[in-house]
């Protein structure tokens, strides 16, 4: 399982700006995958906890249950818009995508640490999109488009 604390440890510089981006706003979007593999779209807040990221969803939730069948998750920060006067002034944005593994609660809530598989920064740095990503085994990539 790789935790946020070795994505820190591998990529310093991109896991502090993600957290950053995830701290923008409270609500971020996550999908997961319904019983017949079509997507559901769910908001959901994010807590970077003790080198985990994790998520929480209210016992008996549709998003709960469909992680518990089908653990995989991708999970949106939340946005805010560009300057329409400086586009790469715009701070970005991140996605992480893994695995939910669900930890013990004292109550009947659902809590899930996520084992990252993929963090991704978007971002404008003057006429060029930045993209920037880590995955366990293959680190820090960057691409950048006009």
């Amino acid at each position: 399982m790789a935790t946020w604390a070795e994505v820190v440890v591998a990529a310093p510089e991109l896991a502090a700006a993600v957290r950053e981006r995830f701290a923008v706003r409270k609500h971020a979007t996550m999908a997961t995958l319904r019983r017949d593999g079509s997507p559901r779209i769910s908001g959901t807040e994010v807590e970077f906890d003790g080198g985990d990221v994790v998520l929480g969803s209210m016992s008996g939730a549709v998003k709960a249950r469909d992680l518990l069948r089908d653990p995989r998750v991708a999970i949106h920060s939340p946005t805010v818009d560009p300057d329409p006067g400086d586009p790469s002034a715009w701070p970005g944005e991140a996605k992480l995508a893994g695995l939910a593994v669900e930890v013990p609660t004292e109550d009947a809530a659902h809590r899930f640490a996520i084992d990252v598989r993929e963090v991704v920064l978007t971002r404008v740095s003057g006429d060029r999109l930045v993209v920037e990503s880590w995955h366990p085994g293959r680190g820090v990539e960057r691409r950048e488009r006009a």
